[in-house]
């Protein structure tokens, strides 16, 4: 068997948007999970489109995603160089489209932007101009001459008009296309540079190249991929499309929705292996009912024969639950690593903030709902005394009252404010009012922390406060409650 040879082939425009970064991922998976060759291959031939920093970018994530490549710009394995503009220099991408003209298979284009204005058509409510083989019948000598003129010219593949091409994906199987459809796409542009469906052909045969990822939206150009395969006399990869990524509402994922980049995710509190985990779910499912996988489990897993066929929907509230559970298994460190500019943004006053760590760490889902399960501890909120009521604690406010001046004479007394001590002050108070621990404890913890939520019981924020803020705080909550 030949080994597998993958290719990410991103272009520099700016954020890995997630079907981007899915890409690179499958690509990655595809390879490594045979022992394959993973490659890297910077597509800068549009230069409209190339943003300056980009390139950076593209190795950053990568790097931080611990999609390791085998071959690329910085890691030469001998079919280099991996940049297209680099290859464009040699003039290796005119040098094939003359070898397809000489086929038959290509032919120059010296038609300006008037005459192809002239072909637009619209077809189901879109715009389109096909071209109509114009200049495929200049003769030779009248291609000569406009050359020799220095006529500006673009080269376009030959496209069949009658009959039918078919071509194999393996996740969307046999697809055949009427040759009526194929328009003659530009091989090479006008600035000299080859377009994308030209450039990526030559260089996936010529870096050997047994398996291509890419997203669905190239199903409708593979026939013309297929041709041009045909016409060289090339072996044509496997073709193994992903599909296509919606967001909730069933749109493509688009860069206004906010959260369409790695980028974006990581500046929203996302860790890179949750977002890794839930990328590789989107379009592909594992055989199992796990779904947390680190990227060495992935490689393990991952068969691309078990990728869909139907979009995939970017559920961001499932991605929130799985960054949750990541943090979670987090140890102290690493988790205080991403968790303190946040505990810092939020705390001003010298608080233990390894101890509030702990408390937050199994209830947050993305770092920034640090700020404001925490800013209690700072400051006591403004709070309606409603919240002293509680069903299912059989508390009131008049309970809460009574428990709460009961109570502020034992506190002042108390010398030990460790959560232990305060904790067995407070079942102690229980047990001689032969209630139960929540008509107690809710009253105490809505007093110190003016809030419904909390990362810890009374008595853990308690300690955090200090005795002089725990009293000042209860009085508190005591003139509110006869206020009421």
């Amino acid at each position: 068997m030949t080994k597998i040879r993958t290719r990410f082939a991103p272009s520099p425009t700016g954020r890995m948007h997630v079907g981007n970064l899915r890409t690179a991922l499958y690509a990655y998976l595809v390879a490594k999970h045979e022992g394959g060759d993973f490659i890297l291959r910077i597509e800068d031939t549009d230069q409209e489109r190339y943003v300056e920093g980009a390139v950076d970018i593209i190795y950053r994530t990568m790097e931080k995603t611990g999609l390791v490549h085998d071959e690329g710009p910085d890691k030469d394995g001998g079919v280099g160089p991996y940049v297209q503009s680099e290859r464009q220099a040699s003039g290796i991408y005119l040098e094939y489209a003359k070898q397809l003209i000489a086929k038959g298979e290509a032919y120059y284009c010296f038609c300006d932007k008037e005459r192809l204005a002239t072909l637009n058509r619209v077809v189901a409510g879109k715009e389109i101009n096909v071209y109509d083989k114009h200049c495929l019948h200049l003769s030779k000598e009248e291609v000569e001459a406009k050359l020799a003129a220095g006529v500006p010219y673009v080269i376009r593949q030959n496209n069949p008009t009658e009959g039918t091409t078919t071509f194999h994906d393996e996740i969307y199987g046999d697809i055949t296309v009427e040759n009526s459809e194929l328009d003659d796409m530009i091989l090479i542009k006008s600035d000299g540079y080859p377009t994308y469906n030209f450039a990526n052909v030559v260089d996936d045969h010529l870096m050997g190249i047994t398996h291509v990822v890419r997203g669905n939206e190239y199903l409708s150009s593979s026939p013309k991929y297929n041709r041009l395969y045909d016409a060289f006399g090339w072996k044509v990869p496997v073709y193994i499309h992903c599909p296509l990524i919606t967001d909730e509402e069933h749109h493509k994922l688009s860069k206004r929705c906010g959260h369409s980049s790695y980028e974006d995710l990581i500046d929203q509190g996302f860790v890179t292996e949750a977002v890794v985990n839930f990328v590789a779910l989107l379009g592909w499912s594992p055989e199992g009912e796990n779904e947390i996988f680190s990227l060495e489990e992935l490689v393990k897993e991952f068969d691309y024969h078990r990728m869909s066929k139907s979009p995939a929907v970017f559920d961001y509230t499932k991605l929130k639950w799985m960054n949750g559970e990541y943090i979670k298994k987090m140890d102290h460190e690493t988790f205080m690593e991403h968790a303190k500019p946040y505990l810092e943004k939020a705390l001003t006053k010298g608080q233990d903030l390894d101890k509030i760590a702990d408390m937050v760490q199994t209830r947050i889902e993305v770092f920034p709902e640090i700020e404001e399960m925490v800013d209690f501890f700072e400051t006591l909120p403004e709070y309606d005394p409603a919240m002293y009521v509680h069903k299912k604690m059989k508390t009131t406010k008049e309970s809460a009252l009574e428990v709460l001046k009961e109570l502020l004479p034992l506190l002042e007394e108390q010398e030990d404010y460790t959560n232990d001590a305060l904790y067995a002050l407070l079942l102690s108070y229980v047990e001689k009012k032969g209630c139960k621990n929540g008509y107690v404890l809710w009253p105490v913890r809505t007093a110190v922390s003016g809030k419904q939520m909390t990362p810890a019981g009374a008595t853990e924020i308690m300690e955090i406060l200090g005795k002089e803020e725990s009293l000042s705080r209860i009085r508190k909550g005591i003139e509110l409650l006869e206020q009421a």
